[in-house]
């Protein structure tokens, strides 16, 4: 950013990722709250075909655990949610997305209204979906393991001092 950089406002954007297709399901919000989550997960519900079981991998914000988030869970018993450790989003696909997102269209963007901000990120969920790529781990399991291992090693050190 430069020194007269000036932001118009924010959005909140949801996505869900298809590790399988590739394709993506996002949502816009005004806010980050319980609200929208349980909207986002509505249009995840309408989106995908009936019969199919759910994986939700998500962080551990307080909007994805609140108790009417709860309550719908229980009530859409497809949906199985797994939250990541804290510290720990390279565990979850969508994180990867979202860094492409900002590499390739919101770093360097100028965007005058809110409004044309989550047109461009309409618009760049739209361009990927055209041609959407499976999502292949290329990690080894015994070296994300280790990483694990590092890094609560590392919490637990700096804990102890």
């Amino acid at each position: 950013m430069t020194h007269d950089y000036k932001r118009h406002g924010t959005t909140t954007l949801f996505a869900a990722l298809n590790s399988a297709s590739g394709k993506v399901i996002s949502l816009c919000q005004q806010r980050h709250r319980h609200q929208g989550w349980i909207k986002f997960l509505r249009l995840i519900d309408d989106a995908t075909p009936q019969g199919k079981e759910l994986c939700i991998i998500a962080d551990n914000y307080s909007a994805h655990k609140h108790p009417k988030v709860g309550r719908w869970l229980k009530r859409h018993p497809r949906f199985h949610v797994h939250y990541t450790p804290t510290s720990s989003s390279w565990l979850n696909m969508a994180e990867r997305f979202f860094r492409d997102l900002t590499e390739n269209r919101l770093r360097r963007g100028v965007f005058h209204s809110v409004l044309e901000l989550i047109d461009a990120l309409d618009e760049y969920v739209d361009r990927h979906n055209e041609n959407p790529k499976p999502f292949i781990w290329t990690a080894k399991a015994n070296d994300s393991l280790a990483k694990v291992i590092r890094a609560k090693s590392a919490a637990h050190n700096h804990h102890s001092v």
